[in-house]
Parts: structure tokens; C-alpha cells; sequence
């Protein structure tokens, strides 16, 4: 008890959390330098401590480095994509086809809504060296998957139904996905282009192999 009283003693009396609220400030404290500065170099312990009201080493109680405190910031975006994403395709109803499109349309929609965050998730804003934090190649490679998942199945739903010709409905989510991460990044990018009506259902038709259902089709 006598440690617990020091402890907090010591501690600034604006802090915004303790226990596992405080990791939750941390990360969200991270999210917000992240919005302001669209730079993960902006994210450092001391930055981070500054903005919840805390010493830096109280962080280590919860993260190890800063790699770490951005893996946690990371996958929570990856979170968020994937309740926006489940919740577009519920949205669309039962057919195959909207789900799909709606999948694709909020996928883009995300990385217009929240570019900061998107380029760190999937622009190589933030890339940790492994052998210098505690973050593992397991922790990486498991980073966006659930929403990946989720296209494959909304694909394979496509393609049960008759609607896409796909035999391979993963390698299939995967190229879709690389090609609305690609537009996605153009669209970001890019200054000034003359964007094709339609482009992103065009994109999504051709990757997904979808059939034609009539002459609105692109």
C-alpha cells in the first residue's frame, strides 16, 4: 500500500487512467498524435506520456517500446476497418453481389475517412525493425487479416451463387484487395487525374471476375 501511495504520489495529477484504462489512454493518445501528424515519428514514449499526464516509464507497464505502442495502434484500426467492413456487407442484405460491393465501397471509404491511419496500417509509414523491439514476425504477419478473411468469404459467396468466376476465391480476395489498396493510395497520392466514372467498380468487376449482368455492368 505504502509503494501504491508513492507511486501515484509521484505521478502528474492530470493523468487520464490507471490500470488497464491507462493502456487504453496510451494507445489512444498514439491514435491522436498520429491524426495531428500523419508521421509515426511524432509517436515517441515521451510524446505519448506528455499527452495522457503520465511519466514516460509508467508506459513500460504496459508497453515494452515504441514499436509495440504502435503495433497496439495498428491493429486497433485493423479492428475498427473490420467492424465497418462486417458492418457494410450486413447491411447489403443477402445478395452476394451488393455484399461484395459493399465490402469494396467501405474499404475505400475507410482509407478516405481516415488517411493518416491508413497509411500507417497499409502505406509503409510504419514498418519496425523486428530484431530491435518486442514486436515478433507473428505479430506482423497476422496484422489485416480478419478483413482479408472476410473478402474471401464474401467472394466465395459470389462465386456459389454463380456470380464471379472464381476457382480460387483467396488468391482472388488477395489480387482484389491489392488493387483497391492501390487505388486507394492514388486517390491519396495523386493531385490531379481524370478519374473514369466508375473506376472502382470497374476495378472490383475485373478482380473478382464477376459476371455480367447486363449492360449498367462495367
Amino acid at each position: 500500500m505504502g509503494n501504491e501511495s508513492s507511486t501515484q504520489s509521484a505521478r502528474p495529477r492530470n493523468r487520464r487512467g490507471e490500470g488497464a484504462r491507462l493502456r487504453e489512454d496510451i494507445v489512444a493518445a498514439a491514435v491522436e498524435l498520429l491524426d495531428e501528424t500523419g508521421s509515426e515519428s511524432a509517436v515517441t514514449l515521451r510524446s505519448v506520456a506528455r499527452r495522457v499526464g503520465i511519466a514516460a516509464p509508467s508506459i513500460y507497464r504496459h508497453f515494452p517500446d515504441q514499436p509495440a505502442i504502435m503495433l497496439a495502434v495498428v491493429q486497433q484500426a485493423f479492428d475498427q476497418l473490420e467492424a465497418q467492413l462486417r458492418a457494410a456487407v450486413d447491411a447489403a442484405g443477402e445478395d452476394p453481389r451488393a455484399r461484395l460491393l459493399a465490402f469494396c465501397h467501405a474499404y475505400l471509404g475507410f482509407s478516405e475517412d481516415h488517411p493518416e491511419r491508413y497509411r500507417t496500417m497499409l502505406g509503409g509509414v510504419w514498418v519496425p525493425v523486428l530484431q530491435d523491439t518486442a514486436v515478433t514476425q507473428e505479430d506482423m504477419a497476422t496484422l489485416g487479416m480478419a478483413p482479408l478473411h472476410l473478402l474471401a468469404d464474401v467472394l466465395a459467396e459470389c462465386a456459389a451463387a454463380g456470380l464471379a468466376a472464381t476457382d480460387d476465391p483467396w488468391a482472388d480476395a488477395v489480387a482484389l484487395w491489392l488493387g483497391l489498396h492501390g487505388l486507394a493510395h492514388q486517390r491519396a497520392v495523386t493531385i490531379a487525374f481524370p478519374w473514369p466514372e466508375g473506376i472502382a467498380d470497374r476495378l472490383i468487376s475485373t478482380l473478382a471476375h464477376l459476371k455480367s449482368q447486363g449492360p449498367s455492368d462495367h
